[in-house]
């Protein structure tokens, strides 16, 4: 498969940066690095085969990703005003056992010193689950997925999306927001929106459940295109009052199983 040799441009400063980031961002945003969206129909294909070809990719796609031990990096952050004010920062070896269960081993882990929230098993999902989000043949038929239009992001051509979930079923989390699929490969390349549902209307004495707007993306590694880096940077409107929650988690150290060295882009 033929590949481009890129990175994110947006992403490529971000990762150099590192942790002195997080000062110089503003809200999570989702247009960082598009053109003008063209709402006209593709061309030499249609929308269900787009959809059908991407689906089934990224299903290549988790199988692949499931073949590779990687690094998991995650920096959260609360802030007052510019100033960080709590921080909790997490270091983990990922890597799939034969029947593609995920095992994580921790490296590092420092005490939490986040002030007014704390992460919760609905946060870990995130970081698990919807923020290197991977949208299989088996996934689809959960949502509504529905055609935006053509992108130029950074230097790739883009087909967009907005992702719904068709219904809501009790105890379960979902995607919604947009994907940004690659025109050649047919592989998501970015995503940004959060999980729902949100719990915002609660009853006296019940926790609020509100979900930060994060952005995602990929990079190649080997044939496929798997999570590089996501960023957060939100202000969650608690009852209580508002909370700035910034937050960077890095998938880094591909390394196929089997093989000694680190995949590389």
């Amino acid at each position: 498969m033929h590949r481009i040799r890129l990175y994110f441009s947006g992403v490529m400063a971000v990762l150099l940066l590192g942790a002195a980031l997080p000062a110089a961002m503003g809200q999570t945003d989702c247009s960082e690095g598009n053109g003008a969206l063209d709402s006209n129909p593709p061309k030499s294909t249609t929308v269900p085969e787009i959809i059908q070809k991407f689906t089934a990719n990224e299903t290549k796609v988790k199988e692949a990703r499931a073949q590779y031990t990687y690094t998991q990096d995650l920096l959260v952050q609360t802030l007052s005003g510019n100033a960080v004010d709590g921080q909790y920062h997490e270091v983990e070896t990922i890597s799939y056992d034969a029947k593609g269960k995920r095992l994580e081993s921790v490296t590092y882990a420092e005490q939490s010193t986040l002030r007014g929230i704390q992460l919760s098993a609905e946060d870990m999902d995130d970081i698990r689950v919807f923020m290197p989000l991977i949208l299989t043949s088996e996934d689809l038929p959960k949502y509504n997925v529905s055609y935006a239009g053509l992108q130029h992001v950074d230097d790739l051509d883009t087909y967009v999306f907005h992702v719904e979930p068709k219904k809501e079923e009790k105890n379960e989390r979902y995607f919604q927001g947009r994907i940004w699929v690659d025109n050649h490969d047919l592989e998501i390349v970015k995503l940004c929106g959060k999980s729902v549902p949100e719990m915002v209307h609660v009853k006296k004495k019940q926790a609020q459940d509100l979900r930060p707007t994060f952005v995602t993306y990929r990079q190649p590694v080997g044939e496929y295109w798997f999570p590089a880096y996501v960023k957060v940077d939100d202000t969650l409107n608690f009852l209580r009052g508002p909370i700035h929650v910034r937050e960077i988690v890095k998938f880094t150290n591909y390394k196929r199983v089997g093989t000694e060295n680190a995949a590389k882009p």
